[in-house]
């Protein structure tokens, strides 16, 4: 059984609190009022609601700590060295809206050192749907519920089932999607398929569960993929950027696999 800190268990509750709220909007999901903020790109009240709910309950348990939020953008704690909630409140908007019931809350803790440098050094994706609760520390290992995680332990990128996001109206300009369709062959060429699930979040959660041997996708924001981050990274995972260097977390561009694949898996996407 998974021994929860009390770090985890304030994520936790926060998360649990703001899904009530998520699935009773998401049983009504076609009379929620809705807005556009940018093409393609939807906002609703069930997400607005959701960040303000996890907000109340993180600042109830660690009030110095600041936030940078998908909404609310950055709020500055107290103290400016504390760490900061970096918060995703509904990560697969697209999907809840249109009735898929793929979607998760995101929740990290992002600390920096002196020298700007910033690391993950907790996080949290929970799927309401499907009452998964993943969850990291730095060095103690991630879980999913009181299962202690593993990546995969395949070796070859023929038996490799991998993740992507992809473009869409308003994501990326015709050079962009382009692109993306080279590395989606080039992908598809090797191994033994590719899913595109529309949520980010649950895409890392699961390469670190082993359900997802890797995950690639470009221009993602860090509420996007801290969770993941350290999920996989915990669960014995490399997460890197296109390079293969140690930039995802500022670049938004993300490699994730099992230590077997992922430099196949940058160099194919490297082209």
């Amino acid at each position: 059984m998974a021994s929860q800190s009390a770090l985890i268990n304030v994520m936790q509750k926060a998360s649990i609190y703001a899904s009530k709220g998520l699935l009773r909007d998401f049983g009504e999901v076609e009379n929620l009022q809705v807005s556009r903020k940018g093409p393609a790109d939807f906002v609703s009240r069930a997400d607005i609601n959701a960040e303000k709910t996890i907000r109340r309950e993180l600042a109830k348990a660690r009030p110095d700590w600041g936030f940078l939020m998908e909404e609310g953008g950055v709020i500055e704690g107290s103290d400016p060295e504390a760490p900061v909630w970096v918060v995703d409140p509904l990560d697969g908007t697209t999907n809840f809206l249109h009735g898929i019931p793929h979607f998760a809350i995101s929740i990290a803790v992002m600390e920096t050192d002196r020298q700007g440098r910033r690391s993950i050094t907790a996080g949290s994706v929970f799927d309401p749907v499907k009452n998964e609760f993943f969850f990291a520390e730095k060095g103690k290992g991630a879980f999913l519920n009181e299962r202690r995680l593993r990546v995969s332990g395949r070796r070859g990128m023929a038996d490799s089932l991998f993740a992507t996001g992809i473009p869409f109206l308003g994501r990326g300009d015709s050079d962009e999607h382009a692109a993306f369709l080279k590395e989606l062959a080039s992908v598809m060429a090797v191994s033994s398929g590719v899913r595109h699930n529309g949520a980010a979040a649950l895409d890392l959660a699961w390469v670190a569960a082993g359900r997802f041997d890797g995950f690639w996708e470009r221009g993602l924001s860090l509420w996007d993929i801290a969770a993941g981050v350290i999920l996989i990274r915990e669960a014995g995972g490399f997460v890197s950027d296109f390079a293969s260097r140690d930039r995802a977390l500022d670049s938004g561009d993300v490699v994730a696999a099992n230590p077997a694949i992922h430099g196949d898996l940058v160099k194919l996407l490297r082209g």
